[in-house]
C-alpha cells in the first residue's frame, strides 16, 4: 500500500484539536470533515459577520467548544494576510475561507 500524501497524509494534532476531535492523528481533509460536521450539527453558520447562528451562510459561529481551537490561530498566508482569532469570543464569527488557517494553526 502507497503512503498517503499531501492533504490525505495523516498529521499530528495539537492538543485542542485533538481533544475537540478525539483523535491525535488525522488527514487535514478528515479534520476539515470533522469540523465541518461539528459546525453544522450544531448549526453554527450564519450569512452575516457576528450574526445569529442561522444554520447556512459563509460564517461560522464559535461556540464554546470551537473557540478552544479558533483561539489557537496566528498565522500569515503566502498572501500574506494575517489570520489572527486569539482574541475571538464566544458568538463571534470567522469567515470559512478562514478554516484552513484554524486547521493550519492546530496541526504540526
Amino acid at each position: 500500500m502507497s503512503e498517503a500524501k499531501g492533504l490525505n497524509r495523516p498529521v499530528k494534532l495539537k492538543s485542542d484539536l485533538a481533544k475537540f476531535l478525539g483523535a491525535t492523528e488525522l488527514p487535514r481533509t478528515e479534520i476539515t470533515k470533522k469540523l465541518w460536521d461539528y459546525i453544522k450539527s450544531n448549526k453554527l453558520q450564519t450569512k452575516t459577520e457576528n450574526g445569529k447562528p442561522e444554520n447556512a451562510g459563509k460564517y461560522i459561529v464559535a461556540d464554546a467548544a470551537l473557540l478552544t481551537v479558533f483561539r489557537n490561530t496566528k498565522s500569515t498566508s503566502k498572501s500574506g494576510k494575517l489570520t489572527d482569532l486569539t482574541n475571538l469570543k464566544e458568538g463571534e464569527t470567522i469567515g470559512m475561507m478562514q478554516m484552513a488557517a484554524v486547521v493550519g494553526a492546530n496541526v504540526e
